[in-house]
């Protein structure tokens, strides 16, 4: 998989003149998808409810409506997804009882086989027997199970190793191939540089009472500086934490601009108020300096990646949306919200392709920084 990164210069540029906005949601729980229903981004809610009682809800009222039952059905919850299409709120559920409880929420409830614990027992079993380059895994909560993704590097030894793991999990997991490579994106939405490469910059913060941005945190270290595609300094990073994670920060030079926008490429730009969780489902949109504004769909959450030499990120977003290198450290948002940060994938914006991307609520948290 690639990384991408963004430049610092973009995002004051964007501040300067950009004023459009695009409208769009914020989702929920986790969940991987290896084919998710078509969702579009946040609708209104209109509180109506339809003859089964289900509610029509948009993605962000769906997100919460998934939290609250997660939260009372305990284990009996084994997965949330939204179906953009009748704008309802889809919840697995481990017997009929839990159904009834999810209906008269307002939910469509679906009786499932695997529990979340059965399905995360699987993730270990992978984790623990099918480490290997190339491949990824998260919990598709449309089918569930946990669906595996090996890249066209995945070969011999290595794929039938994977295989058979997966072949023993038995219906708790299914293994599927993608075209091309998983690697790094390495150039929100604006290009940065630093020593020769190139990134993305992805949401402009604010720490300490200080202006500061987020990209990748395989763009660089610790110490490294930062400027725009015109040679103008941007900062320096203060922090980087990759594997493991993929984000970073750089502190921004005084006087350098740091408008919460992300660069649209047309002239305007989406103002950036929140940070928030993705839902599988979702319609989202990514910017970056390498192949500017491309849209998609959430189809996982937690997804775990292993871009080979021992470098695995847990946690990841993963989505249809298309990238490039440079793209790295770029902005994955719906309307107002900051959803995540670009990883890496595999593909590009020819072909199509994966692209996972780190959230940027548990980069925020982790730094101690906030949108602004």
């Amino acid at each position: 998989m690639k990384h991408r990164h963004i430049p610092k210069r973009r995002v004051a540029m964007a501040g300067a003149g950009v004023a459009a906005l695009v409208a769009a949601g914020v989702t929920f729980q986790t969940a991987n998808a290896s084919q998710s229903p078509s969702v579009h981004g946040a609708a209104e809610v209109s509180g109506a409810s339809g003859a089964s009682g289900v509610k029509t809800l948009s993605a962000s009222a769906a997100g919460k409506l998934a939290a609250t039952l997660d939260r009372e059905l305990g284990t009996d919850a084994a997965g949330t997804y939204y179906q953009a299409t009748s704008k309802t709120l889809v919840v697995n559920v481990l017997d009929e009882a839990a159904a009834k409880e999810v209906r008269e929420a307002g939910g469509k409830a679906r009786v499932v086989a695997n529990s979340l614990a059965d399905l995360k027992g699987a993730r270990t079993t992978l984790t623990d027997r099918a480490t290997i380059p190339g491949t990824s895994w998260a919990t598709d909560p449309t089918t569930n199970k946990v669906v595996v993704t090996a890249d066209s590097t995945v070969k011999g030894a290595d794929w039938s190793r994977l295989s058979k793991v997966v072949e023993d999990l038995g219906a708790k997991a299914e293994l599927n191939r993608t075209e091309g490579q998983f690697e790094k994106f390495a150039a929100g939405g604006d290009a940065i540089l630093s020593g020769g490469g190139r990134c993305s910059l992805g949401f402009n913060v604010v720490k300490d009472g200080e202006p500061h941005f987020l990209t990748a945190g395989h763009c660089g270290g610790v110490g490294s500086a930062w400027t725009d595609q015109q040679g103008g300094a941007l900062g320096s990073m203060v922090a980087s934490e990759f594997p493991g994670s993929d984000f970073a920060l750089v502190k921004l030079n005084n006087g350098v601009g740091s408008p919460s926008v992300v660069n649209l490429y047309n002239g305007n730009g989406q103002v950036i108020t929140q940070a928030g969780a993705a839902t599988v489902g979702q319609q989202v949109t990514r910017s970056g300096s390498t192949t500017q504004v491309r849209g998609g769909q959430v189809t996982a959450l937690d997804a775990t990646v292993n871009y080979g030499n021992g470098q695995i990120v847990t946690g990841l977003i993963q989505t249809t949306v298309c990238a490039e290198p440079g793209d790295s450290g770029g902005s994955l948002f719906a309307g107002s919200t900051a959803l995540g940060l670009t990883s890496g994938g595999s593909g590009d914006c020819s072909s199509g392709g994966t692209t996972f991307f780190q959230p940027v609520p548990e980069a925020l948290q982790a730094l101690g920084a906030e949108i602004g």
